[in-house]
């Protein structure tokens, strides 16, 4: 009889072992970085820093602000996110302030110097790097998968409402202002979005040509006296630092200088503009409305 009762224990006690052991392979986490690195994750990671203003942005609108402990200087939205620990710039930011925050995760550019240090020091890095709008779906997959968010409430949900965002403002255009050539300045540089970017992509699908040929690239540095030759119709420029914007050499003899058709976006607009995230949708709104304000 306690044969039988030991044996119907044991086999209860394998059962349940083997049912944990399916839970927790259920819960482990895999995935590939933009550097080709694979990393696993026995759950979603609890303890976030963010170098990224879009990562930061992307995490918070899929529902995970909570496990942000640290940010980069320039992760300002949602607001919720101005009021955490900030450990530097994105590129070179704080090693100490960072292992101090205990973070399971550290998510970062691929361009980063300090990957290789944070990894020595037992801290794991998702290294990210969007630059295209394949690019920027990919990493909200990768953001959404990291921390267990259902596709369909995460990157699907998201690419839905940004998709829908861009066809809406590409149909609120003038027809006056389809087929415009335009300049996108992104920084002072002058660095331009190209046509293979994701803001360059945006502009594609707003029906207007973009002056950066894609032979050079998403985000290419180019001459003043390039953009000069080039003669665009409309003039975007990113002023992320709130300063008077002064015109390079030459670009008052511009046509759409003299026409007035240059939108200058000030910091709260460009980093909307700028950000390859989930506020790619409202980035769409102001191009538009910048375009039909040109064209009335």
């Amino acid at each position: 009889m306690k044969s039988r009762w030991q044996r119907a224990l044991r086999l209860v006690c394998s059962a349940l072992a083997l049912a944990g052991a399916a839970a927790a392979a259920q819960a482990a986490i895999t995935i590939t970085d933009d550097r080709g690195r694979t990393l696993h994750f026995d759950e979603p990671p609890r303890r976030v820093v963010s170098l990224l203003p879009s990562s930061t942005e992307s995490l918070c609108e899929m529902g995970q602000c909570e496990r942000l402990v640290g940010v980069d200087r320039y992760s300002n939205w949602p607001a919720s996110v101005r009021r955490l620990p900030q450990v530097g710039g994105g590129l070179d930011p704080n090693i100490e302030a960072i292992v101090a925050l205990r973070p399971d995760v550290v998510l970062l550019s691929v361009s980063s110097r300090v990957s290789d240090r944070l990894e020595s020091l037992g801290v794991k890095v998702v290294a990210l790097e969007p630059k295209t709008q394949g690019d920027v779906r990919r990493v909200l997959t990768t953001i959404g998968d990291l921390f267990a968010v259902p596709r369909a409430q995460g990157v699907d949900r998201l690419w839905r409402v940004i998709d829908a965002a861009v066809m809406a403002a590409a149909q609120s255009l003038p027809d006056k202002a389809r087929g415009a050539r335009v300049y996108f300045e992104v920084s002072r540089g002058p660095y331009a979005a190209g046509q293979p970017s994701f803001i360059g992509e945006t502009l594609a699908r707003l029906g207007v040509r973009n002056v950066v040929p894609a032979s050079l690239g998403p985000f290419p540095r180019l001459s003043p006296e390039y953009v000069l030759r080039a003669q665009p119709d409309v003039i975007m420029v990113s002023n992320r630092s709130g300063q008077p914007v002064a015109m390079y050499p030459g670009w008052q003899s511009m046509a759409a200088v003299k026409a007035g058709r240059v939108c200058v976006f000030g910091p709260e607009q460009a980093d909307v503009l700028v950000r390859p995230g989930p506020r790619m949708a409202e980035a769409a709104r102001i191009m538009a409305a910048c375009l039909s304000e040109k064209y009335r």
